[in-house]
């Protein structure tokens, strides 16, 4: 049909007022549905960690987790089914493991990550940083994260990533459901009669320990107890035996895969000369703490911390009480 200018001004001298204003709101109605926005109206802007500046669209369909922790709260939002990938690391839940491996943290293969064609590439802590520049200039969407230093920022982290993958309200239930579980921990430990000293031991060469700065640090607080190598700043250190001997802590705290290297640590431990004088030696006072969950900063560390909080302090999580 031909556009005809004279026909459309004869069609509006004729409508009253009422109708004029009917026409206007339909019009307006039109205009802000969000079908009929231009797609970069609908685009919002986040920075990550990094302070790089991350669009935010549609939902991520093709999701790339580069750390075990990251991949654990995807699954925990219930977006196992848009993982298309992860690290060899990544081995909980059990669904993880049948994902497509891209190698390590240090030495993911940006060809296959490029391959799977990813509308998000979730980076933390330990991701080195030149690999992830080297994302940004290949141009896939990566989105660094950085946090963890308390047990309060696992919360911020959860938010942030309900926030990209467009799934606010299931980070927001994920973490009031966290939340309530340690806040009944936190409520019977009120009732602790003492705060142990307590010295973690990371198995392998050497003494490695948990120092004051870190989310280990934290949780132990949290549990009531004293991180004999609180007062070194560092995330883990090598401790010293002379060191260890003076502080002779309370308790030894074992950082094992199960159970059954828990024992078998244990042992070595009691068996070692040097460490025979130490009080939590004499007394068989040792404590397993499961490696997988609270080496990871994701949901299950607050599952560790119930139990580290129950172990340390048995007396306030009794039946009765």
């Amino acid at each position: 049909m031909a556009y005809r200018p004279a026909l459309i001004k004869e069609f509006f001298r004729k409508l009253d007022n009422r109708q004029l204003i009917r026409i206007a709101l339909f019009s307006s109605c039109i205009f802000l549905l969000p079908g009929t926005l231009p797609s970069d109206a609908l685009q919002q802007t986040v920075r990550d960690d990094q302070g790089a500046v991350f669009v935010l669209g549609q939902p991520p369909e093709r999701i790339i987790s580069l750390a075990p922790n990251i991949t654990e709260i995807l699954f925990a939002l219930g977006l196992g089914p848009k993982v298309v990938a992860v690290t060899r690391f990544c081995d909980y839940p059990p669904e993880a493991a049948g994902k497509e491996k891209i190698g390590g943290l240090l030495d993911p293969n940006l060809e296959k990550i490029r391959a799977l064609r990813p509308d998000l590439v979730i980076a933390y802590r330990g991701n080195p940083l030149q690999l992830i520049r080297k994302m940004r200039d290949l141009g896939l969407p990566v989105f660094a994260l950085d946090a963890g230093e308390t047990l309060d920022s696992l919360a911020l982290l959860i938010a942030r990533i309900g926030q990209i993958t467009g799934q606010k309200k299931r980070a927001a239930s994920l973490i009031r459901s966290l939340a309530a579980g340690r806040a009944e921990a936190r409520s019977r430990l009120k009732r602790a009669v003492s705060k142990p000293k307590v010295f973690v031991l990371l198995l392998g060469a050497g003494l490695w320990t948990c120092g004051g700065q870190g989310y280990l640090n934290d949780l132990l607080n949290q549990a009531y107890a004293s991180n004999v190598a609180a007062g070194i700043e560092k995330p883990w250190v090598d401790y010293g035996l002379e060191q260890l001997v003076s502080d002779d802590p309370d308790i030894i705290v074992l950082l094992a895969l199960g159970p059954e290297e828990f024992e078998k640590a244990k042992e070595r431990v009691k068996a070692d000369p040097r460490l025979s004088g130490l009080r939590a030696v004499r007394l068989g006072r040792f404590v397993f703490l499961d490696e997988n969950k609270t080496s990871r900063f994701g949901p299950r560390l607050l599952e560790g911390y119930a139990e580290l909080s129950r172990a340390l302090h048995p007396e306030c999580f009794s039946k009765n009480q």
